[in-house]
């Protein structure tokens, strides 16, 4: 019973700190505050549905990490929902359809780049844990700086910095790996 507590205590503490900024990150993308509130209420139906809450990290990169699910999920069903009532899809739709469904899945390719990605990803850890969830919010996440600036309560630029840091970083390490 206290197990059950502590979760219940934790997923309070992560809607309390993260309801906000999700409201935030989807009103931004959707334009529609009541799809919003919806889009953040799937987040936290997912975080409850979560097994191991008490095991996560970087609360931060999850949370957002399953915001862009649900954002990417609801993409989906609208351009599937456009294709079934017969209306003409908007382009993003098309692309999307068109990058899930037409791109080869060749098991090789598979392979290499979720090796490629994990080998990126250890190398991040040797920056800090900062430096590394703010890279991956940038450039896998497709988050803005004054997003992330926001999220951390830090300054755009200092936001800026970290990205730097690690692409410099990045550029350096496969540039000597190369040659």
């Amino acid at each position: 019973m206290a197990r059950n507590s502590q979760s219940g205590d934790r997923r309070a503490q992560l809607d309390a700190r993260f309801r906000a900024p999700l409201m935030r990150f989807f009103a931004k993308r959707t334009g529609d505050r009541s799809e919003a509130e919806d889009l953040t209420q799937e987040v936290f139906m997912r975080l409850v549905r979560a097994k191991s809450l008490d095991q996560i990290e970087n609360e931060k990169a999850f949370v957002f990490k399953v915001a862009s699910n649900v954002l990417r999920d609801r993409h989906r069903r609208t351009a599937l929902m456009r294709l079934h009532e017969g209306l003409p899809p908007d382009d993003a739709a098309i692309d999307e359809l068109t990058r899930e469904f037409v791109e080869e899945f060749e098991p090789e390719r598979v392979l290499l780049g979720r090796e490629t990605l994990a080998d990126v990803l250890r190398a991040l850890d040797e920056l800090g844990e900062r430096t590394r969830s703010i890279y991956v919010l940038f450039r896998l996440e497709n988050m803005k700086q004054k997003d992330i600036a926001e999220l951390y309560g830090i300054a755009p630029s200092t936001v800026e910095k970290h990205v730097m840091k690690a692409m410099v970083f990045l550029a350096e390490r496969y540039k000597r790996g190369k040659t």
